[in-house]
């Protein structure tokens, strides 16, 4: 039995996926499963797949469309006991998952293991993620506050470095589905209600940020996935107080990042409505400037969103 599934969901990453799988067979640790799961590709990628031969390897269908659904699909069909999770563009280093393994074995009680990762811009230049609330590397432990991080910083977690027991997945139902943006992190929310985060600052992975595949240029008119879960649990009264705070700073971030989406594509009234209803103090600065700036006429908005917001 596979101690490790790996879940790559795969829908026209052609030129990408070898790498991504390769990555995965490069491992210092090998007690994995790889599950590919094809979403309807009308490029070369599946026939990529099939011939790297691997007995390691399985390649199955999705029933249904979109990428939180190709992952639970990909879970249901898997055996490990950790599930980890990489996109068919992004690619692990050799030390991915034995460090995760490590982690785990330090803090049996996290609810998921990460390991640091950089971003690739299309130029090929490599950056570290703006981390922030995290002890200074080359600390590794539970995260003192999972919200806090990510209000003030990016993402601390990310889908193609994180790992997570079979059971907990389960238990908090998976990805949700419905929604094509923040079903990864509405997940991670989800985690950090309930379980402390082990992070490692031992570079595991790189994401490969592709400029065309933004959320400012379709934006939602709802909201995340964990804006919503993270009302549902503060209505609930089961937020731990000293917790409460940074998550609704957290959700306040983004529902801003949301309206800025708007403004991006136009929908002025749109984005002055999600501003008018988001009561936040960390974040008061950049809701009284984007509100002010929807004034504006829209090449300037677009202009000063793209060097302020939406930048590599």
């Amino acid at each position: 039995m596979p101690e490790i599934s790996v879940i790559i969901p795969l829908l026209n990453k052609g030129p990408y996926v070898r790498r991504a799988i390769e990555s995965v067979l490069r491992q210092e640790y090998q007690n994995f499963e790889i599950i590919v799961v094809e979403g309807g590709s009308v490029d070369t990628g599946p026939e990529i797949v099939k011939s790297i031969r691997d007995p390691r390897i399985q390649l199955i269908r999705q029933p249904t469309k979109g990428v939180a659904e190709a992952r639970n699909f990909g879970v249901e069909m898997s055996r490990g006991t950790l599930i980890a999770f990489l996109d068919g563009d992004d690619e692990w280093l050799p030390n991915h998952l034995s460090t995760i393994l490590r982690l785990r074995e330090k803090f049996p009680e996290a609810g998921a293991y990460t390991t640091a990762y950089k971003i690739c811009n299309p130029k090929g230049n490599l950056r570290w993620p703006k981390y922030r609330k995290i002890p200074p590397p080359p600390w590794e432990g539970l995260l003192p506050n999972y919200f806090s991080s990510a209000a003030h910083g990016e993402y601390p977690v990310w889908t193609s470095t994180v790992c997570i027991p079979r059971n907990i997945f389960r238990d908090l139902g998976g990805f949700p589905t419905g929604s094509w943006w923040g079903e990864d992190a509405d997940l991670w929310g989800k985690i950090a209600l309930h379980y402390p985060i082990a992070f490692s600052w031992v570079t595991g992975a790189i994401y490969h940020w592709d400029a065309l595949d933004r959320a400012c240029c379709r934006p939602s008119l709802d909201e995340e996935p964990f804006v919503k879960s993270g009302r549902k649990a503060i209505a609930e009264n089961s937020v731990p107080r000293e917790v409460l705070p940074d998550l609704i700073e957290y959700m306040n971030k983004k529902e801003i990042y949301r309206a800025a989406c708007h403004l991006f594509v136009n929908n002025k009234s749109v984005a002055r409505d999600i501003l008018q209803n988001t009561k936040t103090r960390l974040f008061l600065v950049q809701k009284v400037s984007l509100y002010c700036v929807s004034y504006l006429p829209f090449i300037f908005i677009k202009k000063m969103l793209t060097r302020i917001f939406f930048k590599e």
